[in-house]
């Protein structure tokens, strides 16, 4: 069984910015965030995962997709570039 990090993007605890409001309708990254959460079957990657007894939880494969589809549609593909895109 995987043992995925709890996906934290739509929280306002820690962090005064609601991710999920940001992203304005109309644009590449909302469609990207809703083909990702709505029309993608990703529970073939947890078979991949066998952390549950062991080891780190790891990020979840809508997060990690999200992230490297948004990075490559911007012509990026360096991770440190990527992570910078994420952050603004």
């Amino acid at each position: 069984m995987a043992n995925y990090k709890p996906d934290l993007s739509c929280q306002s605890k820690f962090i005064p910015v609601d991710f999920a409001q940001q992203i304005i309708p109309g644009t590449f990254e909302y469609a990207l965030s809703h083909i990702v959460d709505k029309h993608l079957d990703l529970t073939s990657f947890d078979e991949w995962y066998n952390n549950d007894n062991g080891g780190a939880a790891a990020y979840p494969p809508s997060v990690m997709l999200k992230i490297v589809l948004f990075g490559y549609s911007r012509g990026l593909v360096s991770s440190r570039r990527i992570a910078r895109a994420c952050e603004t």
